[in-house]
Order: structure tokens, then sequence, then C-alpha cells
């Protein structure tokens, strides 16, 4: 006798505590829409892959909150890897997480494609060469003071070294993760546009492109008008986001970009492939409401659209 499939629309795995607001709003908009999503935490995350493996569960929508920092998750987000396997469409697969992930890959992808980022300098990780190659003209091309930030990191700045002023800070820094590649990058200066830093935070959400302001100083969201668009000119981040989207082919996923004094628009953080979700109304550093219940509604909307007709594989790289 065949065991009986459970059946769900939606599922959502998550790992971090300030990610419980975002998925109590993806779960009401999917219970609006009659679709019950099964939240996947690490409460229920043995018997869930059990479940998967066995056959007797499945999903038509994934969306993977924790794989990029917890690896009791990665077991579940290798199981969607392989073919067959009882999922229709991931949201972010990992394997393109973890190659967005890597600052170093999207930098070279992104000069191939054309797009402009800080200049760079990529070293090897203390592991495999100890002594750091740097010639002292590149150290002076960098500028002072300058960027230095490991290739593999989680987000959120960590191990990201903003005032660097000389060779001894990058001998120094780059021990701290010792198997990672370095990135030594120009510091990037924001023209001004109506008394605010040229600095923006562009979302990449399933399609829909949304621009905010993004202080880097302070970490404050605002929502970038259309008039403001408009008026400053700044269309052009969107087709920025979408060239970016066709490098990492993520779903879902945020960017930096900085408007200088030449009009150029430059990329300083490439692919943040987990966005934090924070609503602004609960945390002054948070995202506008509006944009984190577009996002919610747009997840909701593709597992309702999968319910009757499943969603075709992921077409990104």
């Amino acid at each position: 006798m065949e065991m009986p499939v459970e059946q769900h629309d939606l599922a959502v795995a998550w790992n971090w505590e300030y990610d419980r607001e975002f998925v109590s709003l993806i779960q009401a908009a999917a219970a609006a829409r009659s679709l019950p999503a099964y939240l996947i935490d690490r409460h229920n995350l043995t018997e869930t892959l059990e479940r998967l493996r066995n056959g007797s569960l499945s999903f038509n929508l994934y969306l993977d909150r924790a794989s990029d920092e917890d690896e009791r998750f990665l077991p579940l987000a290798q199981h969607f890897q392989r073919k067959g396997s009882t999922v229709t469409r991931v949201l972010n697969p990992y394997e393109l997480m973890r190659r967005a992930a890597d600052k170093a890959t999207m930098h070279l992808e992104f000069l191939t494609r054309g797009i402009h980022v800080p200049y760079t300098i990529i070293i090897s990780p203390f592991n495999h060469k100890r002594e750091v190659e740097l010639s002292l003209s590149e150290l002076a091309h960098l500028g002072r003071p300058f960027i230095i930030k490991p290739a593999n990191t989680t987000g959120g700045g960590v191990g990201v070294v903003v005032g660097a002023e000389s060779l001894k800070d990058v001998i120094e820094t780059r021990q701290h993760h010792k198997n990672d590649k370095y990135l030594l990058q120009e510091k990037i200066v924001p023209v001004i546009l109506s008394n605010r830093r040229a600095w923006f935070r562009v979302f990449f959400a399933f399609g829909d492109i949304v621009l905010c302001w993004w202080d880097d100083q302070t970490h404050i969201y605002d929502v970038l008008t259309a008039d403001e668009e408009k008026r400053f000119n700044l269309h052009t981040l969107r087709e920025v986001a979408a060239a970016i989207h066709d490098v990492c082919g993520l779903d879902f996923f945020s960017t930096e970009i900085v408007c200088v004094s030449s009009g150029m628009l430059v990329v300083v953080d490439y692919v943040n492939e987990i966005c934090d979700m924070r609503l602004k109304s609960r945390h002054v550093d948070g995202v506008p409401d509006q944009i984190v219940e577009l996002i919610v509604n747009r997840i909701a909307d593709m597992a309702a659209i999968s319910r009757i007709s499943p969603i075709s594989p992921q077409g990104g790289r």
C-alpha cells in the first residue's frame, strides 16, 4: 500500500529570530489565499527531511532562509538540489546562493558584464599563500582609506574593515578568515542629491525591482519615490539590478548601488542573497513596511499560481 503524500503549496525554512515577523506575514498572506504554509525550523527539521526523503511530504514552492548560515539545514537544501526531489521550485536554490555569496566571483562576473564596480584587488586566502603579493602602485591606486572585505560571509558587514590605511591592515585582517579570499576596494563616495547621500539599496523580488534610499552611515531606509526616480534620472538603477539578476540567477536578493559625482552607478555590495526583512515599523533600521508587504504578497501569489499550474524550474544559472 502506497504511503499518502501530504502536499503543501508553500514551505519556508527559517532560523533567525528576527525573521519571525517576516515568516508570520508570509504565513498570513498564504492563508488569505487558502494556502496553509508549512514552516520549517530547527524543531521539525529532522522530521521534515525524513518525510521528504520517504516521499510522504512534498512542496510546490520552497523558500530557503536558513541554509546560508546554519549547517543543520544543508541536508534539506541539498535534497532539493537532486533531480526528482519532492518540490516544484526552490526560491533561491542553495547552489546559486553559494555562488552569489562569493564576492570575488561576482566581482569578476560583473566586470565581464560591464557592471561598474569599485577598483578591487583580490588576494588569495592566508592558508593558501601567507605572503601578500601587493605592489606599492596597486596599494596607491586603492587610495586611502580603502576597504577590506572577505569574499565569503553571511553579510551584515561581518569581517569588513572600512577604514584601512596600510599593508599592515591587510596582513592582519586576512588572518581573521584564513581560508577565505579577500577583496581590497577603493572607497566609493556618493554624490549628494537633495541633501541625501546617493546610496541605494535595490531589491530584486521575483521579477519586481524596488528602489530604496539607504544611508550607509546610519543604515536607515526610505522608499525612493517615482518622482525622485524621474527627477534624479535614476531609472538606470533598475537596469543594473536586472543585469545583476542575469548574472546571479536568484529570484530574490538585494544589492547596494552608489551614484558618484560623474553620474556613474557603482555597485558596492554585490549580492545579498538573504535579505534582512525586519520591518521599519518595529526596527529603526528595518525595511519600509510596504516593501516587505509587496515581497510577502509576491511569494504568496507564486504559491497560488503553483497550485493551479506548477511553476517551471528556476531559469537562472
